[in-house]
């Protein structure tokens, strides 16, 4: 062995937790949407591609043929560009003024959703002397968040004629709920909205949005959760694979005795002597403080496969779990535990937490070691 091997031997060692990535999974995951729709499928890589890694998800997801990609701001889009120089990047947090030569600069298409972006885009496209500058626009079916409002469409209309419009899109509020009423009221607004504007290809759906059935696809879906294994309804149940994997090492084993506390607060009180685990993560990793339990029936972690309940509070580094009634040889110090994985999804973590799915990945820290794995051949940069 070298000595940069043994040094990396070490390295390896002395982390204390790692987030194994399956690009493989996210690969798969894309095609299973392409699978259930006609239309093109493009990926949402936002927050860092759901806080696993812009670079590696989008690669992944280019892998199996996206050729589209949608993310918050323009510097996501420039670290996008870099890696993959030939997709088309929208950016959905659209224009800021003064930004269209940046936009330009890295072939980046803005989401435009409000009259002073579209003339202020309009105004640069007629600087260009014959350059193409696509955009999209924006259409608010009902979220109200961002998008034209159905008054302003005619306007919008004539404003477009000065560059390419080469999508129009809207976002769905419900889709979670295919039953909530909106869903339908939406897509009866943004059908209306697309007669109005210049002829583009439309995008309506989220994940959620893809599987409330055809009718909803448009030309364009734009799957996000999905693609990273999270479930997109509040309801159990869902076709996509899982892709991560977060586990953590035992720091240390010791046995308290009965009438003590663990944790900040004493809010846990032993009531025998309990063994407990104390692992190397904690909010700052993006294991929620709220995860922390005063009784132990909250969320658990697994050991060797079997359950260990949180007790305690979670605090910045290092979380701790009950062992006692697991096998004392089967709970060494350097030991990983799995906290998201085969027994315990980001779903199950994100509702003990009060949260939901989306919310476990992107916080996600960056103290794991990251680790992406592929038996395709998917390489996590160029």
């Amino acid at each position: 062995m070298t000595a940069e091997d043994s040094l990396q031997s070490a390295r390896l060692a002395a982390s204390g937790g790692t987030l194994s990535i399956n690009l493989d999974a996210l690969a798969d995951n894309y095609r299973l949407v392409q699978s259930r729709t006609k239309a093109a499928v493009a990926a949402c890589v936002k927050g860092d591609g759901y806080g696993l890694g812009i670079v590696p998800a989008a690669r992944a997801f280019a892998h199996a043929g996206c050729e589209v990609f949608f993310v918050a701001s323009a510097d996501e889009g420039v670290e996008l560009r870099a890696a993959l120089p030939d997709v088309t990047i929208y950016v959905l947090n659209g224009l800021f003024s003064g930004s269209e030569a940046f936009f330009m600069a890295h072939n980046l298409r803005p989401s435009l959703s409000s009259l002073p972006e579209v003339r202020e885009w309009a105004r640069f496209a007629a600087t260009m002397q014959g350059r193409v500058v696509p955009a999209a626009l924006h259409v608010d079916t009902g979220i109200h968040r961002l998008g034209f409002a159905e008054s302003e469409l005619a306007e919008v209309a004539t404003l477009a004629q000065s560059f390419p419009v080469s999508l129009v899109l809207s976002h769905l509020a419900c889709a979670d709920d295919p039953t909530h009423p909106l869903n339908a009221q939406q897509h009866s607004r943004f059908s209306a909205a697309c007669r109005q504007l210049p002829a583009a290809p439309a995008s309506l759906c989220n994940t959620a949005g893809v599987l409330l059935g055809a009718n909803y696809h448009f030309d364009l879906v734009r799957p996000g959760i999905g693609l990273y294994g999270g479930n997109p309804f509040s309801t159990p149940g869902h076709p996509f694979k899982p892709v991560v994997t977060l586990s953590a090492r035992i720091m240390r084993v010791s046995t308290i005795p009965a009438g003590e506390s663990v944790g900040y607060g004493a809010t846990f009180q032993t009531v025998a002597p309990t063994r407990v685990a104390t692992l190397a993560a904690g909010y700052a990793d993006g294991y929620f403080r709220a995860l922390g339990t005063t009784d132990g029936r909250g969320l658990s972690v697994s050991i060797d496969g079997k359950m260990a309940p949180v007790i305690g509070r979670v605090s910045m580094d290092m979380i701790t779990v009950d062992v006692s009634h697991l096998p004392e040889k089967q709970i060494k110090r350097g030991q990983f535990a799995e906290l998201i994985g085969e027994k315990i999804t980001i779903g199950d973590v994100g509702r003990a937490a009060g949260t939901i799915g989306y919310e476990v990945l992107t916080r996600l820290g960056y103290r794991y070691r990251r680790k992406y794995i592929s038996q395709t051949g998917i390489t996590p940069a160029a």
